[in-house]
């Protein structure tokens, strides 16, 4: 059964009204397959998480994706799952989600950022100037294709050697969030360098 989410911060917009059940009483409901138990945790929680989500990876997008996936798992897993305290177990359950999700993307990057630089190394030690004149020019039209905040991440990473600590403390955003603008301008750069990029 596919669970369909729309993941709006609509929950602060409702009215509050006392909780029709105890978080006990959802969580048994949802082990009997109430769709309605359901929908009133995920509207009980969600901008909860979702703040949670936002604040380690500094990304709406990703935050919101990750929220989506945890309550897309939590229906999937209703007749499996051992809920003793609700609030906990979603907070738990997402920061392992969070915790992989900036791990997978870390190695993602590390390994775009290998083939990229190789690459310009490999063009650089050669007689091709030409080639890598033109690469340097496609780089350069690659970084203003960037948002401004991603654009200056990436060149105080890559071309100042500025540590994600340091950078992140410069521009007074998170280590997180210096990773997510990191890997969003290789992936850019990726896109558009595709032609210079050697068959192996």
């Amino acid at each position: 059964m596919t669970i369909t989410l729309q993941p709006q911060i609509q929950a602060t917009l409702k009215v509050q009204m006392k909780p029709t059940f105890t978080d006990e009483q959802l969580v048994v409901q949802l082990s009997e397959s109430n769709k309605r138990a359901f929908e009133e945790i995920y509207d009980r929680y969600w901008y909860k998480l979702y703040c949670i989500s936002f604040h380690q990876t500094g990304s709406k997008e990703e935050a919101e994706e990750l929220v989506h996936d945890l309550f897309e798992s939590l229906w999937k897993r209703r007749l499996e799952s051992k809920i003793t305290h609700l609030s906990s177990y979603l907070v738990i359950a997402l920061k392992y989600l969070v915790v992989n999700h900036i791990k997978s993307q870390i190695t993602w990057r590390k390994y775009q950022e290998y083939v990229l630089l190789n690459k310009m190394h490999e063009i650089s030690t050669t007689e091709e100037n030409i080639e890598f004149n033109d690469l340097s020019e496609a780089i350069d039209k690659a970084m203003k294709k960037l948002p401004e905040k991603t654009s200056r991440v990436f060149q105080l990473s890559r071309f100042e050697n500025q540590s994600v600590k340091n950078i992140a403390k410069e521009l007074h955003i998170s280590e997180k969030a210096v990773e997510y603008h990191i890997t969003k301008s290789l992936k850019v750069l990726k896109d558009n360098l595709w032609i210079y990029q050697t068959d192996n």
